[in-house]
């Protein structure tokens, strides 16, 4: 039986740590090398993107993060548009051996307004 993208979301999201908003807010502003990782696609990110956030395709994930993500204990923050590529994202990322990763389940524009947009 295959399972449909929202099964896998729900199940990865059984699996990590999901925060909201505000509590990913306290996390990031309690970090001294905390990184947020925008998963949507470039389209996307060209139109809005977060104040420090770094951009790197769900898709090529597995194949970017330790440039910008060396050390396992890092505090990970994904996001994307609406928490289902940052859960799955947030899954992989613990696969490969990262302990300190919280998916954003949010909408952008609600994460948006709590860390700033980025200027164009």
């Amino acid at each position: 039986m295959i399972k449909t993208a929202g099964e896998l979301i729900a199940e990865a999201q059984s699996q990590i740590n999901c925060v909201d908003v505000s509590s990913a807010k306290v996390l990031y502003d309690d970090s001294d090398s905390g990184v947020i990782i925008d998963l949507r696609e470039a389209e996307s990110v060209a139109k809005s993107k977060l104040s420090n956030s770094i951009h790197i395709s769900r898709g090529l994930l597995e194949m970017k993060i330790t440039k910008f993500c060396p050390d396992v204990d890092t505090l990970i923050l994904t996001h994307c548009a609406g928490g289902g590529r940052a859960s799955l994202g947030a899954l992989t990322l613990q696969q490969m051996g990262y302990t300190n990763v919280h998916a954003i389940t949010a909408t952008f524009d609600e994460i948006q307004e709590s860390f700033g947009e980025a200027a164009h």
